[in-house]
């Protein structure tokens, strides 16, 4: 019995030595860059599995008097992770979000719409467009930024979405990237930025596209004059993993420990691989231009990747994350695969005071809109 024991002790301390390996490796991701380091931040995904984890082994220490020095071990990979984990988890708790926008604030929406949802039913019936414009409607929003945003020009298919919102939401001012056209001129898609007040100058840059294929949007800018101040509005929709119902297939075989779960998780592997490796020089792109903004900036839109990775922390750099500034908890954006999924973002210039912003689950995109206030400079 009691070798037992020296034995199931040794192999806690083994499996906690371990755990906090993982975890520190998993916090490595925020300055090593996925094109060389691509298997490092696939840890990332598992963040708050591997955090979760060294929680529970510091607290169990803790309850075992003569081996509560293991506690130090946890304690300290704790601390060594702590950004990763501050950017993880908002500790906001009673935060409310008041319609009524404060005074001299600008209150700006993100939110990828996956063209509206209109592909995803069968035509002639109903979409999920209505419901989804009367969201926007009501947040009386001053600037908008859509990723996956779809216009037709061929109203007696799918009706236009630019002159609606224009002309029923009020956004008389935009830019729209236009990443994607059809040779016959009826269909555009791309990411786009309505605004309220007018806009004075904008900039796009467009990605490589990786790989040979074309399947990434790029990154816009607008110069924004709100009476009198003006303020940079980037919006950007980084590169995906690409998912298609063969990869949600696939990881529905590996929860069910299926026998095919080998091939199964070579196929995810490999595009999780091109997504990071590609969406790491993005995110290169993105804080070169950030850094060139001659006016205070915003960005925001989908980063296509969790808090704890090189995109966040390179896209960030020393800007405030909104929904961390004034949310509470996991914060999720993305609807699909796990609940610890944040993937969209608003980040802040330290010049503009971050005075709410919410995260609204919604039952329409793969995606939930964001929205934050931010207080604009008395000059």
């Amino acid at each position: 019995m009691a070798t037992f024991r020296i034995f199931t002790r040794r192999l806690f301390i083994i499996l906690n030595i371990v755990a906090v390996i993982f975890f520190l490796l998993a916090c490595a991701n925020t300055f090593l860059h996925p094109a060389k380091w691509w298997i490092i931040s696939l840890l990332g995904l598992i963040f708050p599995l591997l955090l979760l984890i060294v929680v529970g082994f510091f607290i169990c220490w803790l309850f075992v008097p003569t081996r509560r020095k293991w506690a130090l071990l946890s304690l300290a990979a704790l601390l060594a992770g702590w950004p990763n984990i501050h950017s993880f988890l908002a500790f906001h708790p009673g935060s409310r979000f008041t319609v009524e926008k404060p005074p001299r604030s600008l209150r700006i929406l993100t939110w990828n719409v996956r063209s509206w949802d209109e592909f995803m039913f069968k035509r002639g019936t109903s979409t999920h467009r209505a419901g989804m414009m009367d969201f926007i409607r009501g947040q009386e929003a001053d600037v908008l930024c859509f990723q996956e945003f779809f216009e037709s020009h061929n109203p007696r298919q799918f009706a236009p979405n630019i002159p609606y919102i224009q002309q029923q939401l009020h956004y008389p001012y935009y830019y729209f990237s236009r990443d994607y056209r059809r040779r016959d001129g009826l269909y555009e898609a791309g990411i786009i930025i309505f605004s309220r007040y007018p806009i004075v100058d904008s900039l796009q840059v467009r990605y490589a596209h990786p790989y040979g294929s074309g399947t990434t949007e790029g990154l816009i800018a607008a110069d924004i004059d709100v009476d009198g101040y003006r303020i940079r509005v980037f919006t950007t929709h980084l590169q995906s993993v690409q998912f298609r119902h063969k990869e949600f297939h696939d990881i529905e075989i590996i929860k069910n420990v299926d026998d095919s779960i080998l091939l199964a998780s070579r196929s995810i592997v490999k595009k999780l691989k091109n997504a990071y490796q590609h969406r790491g020089d993005q995110a290169d792109e993105v804080r070169a231009q950030l850094n060139k903004s001659p006016y205070p900036g915003v960005i925001c839109g989908d980063f296509n990747d969790v808090p704890n990775s090189y995109t966040y922390f390179t896209i960030r750099g020393g800007w405030q994350d909104a929904f961390i500034k004034k949310g509470f908890g996991i914060g999720r954006t993305y609807v699909n695969i796990s609940p610890t999924l944040r993937i969209d973002y608003i980040f802040a210039d330290p010049g503009l005071e971050v005075l709410q912003c919410r995260k609204f689950p919604l039952p329409y995109s793969d995606h939930n809109p964001v929205v934050a206030d931010l207080q604009l400079p008395v000059r």
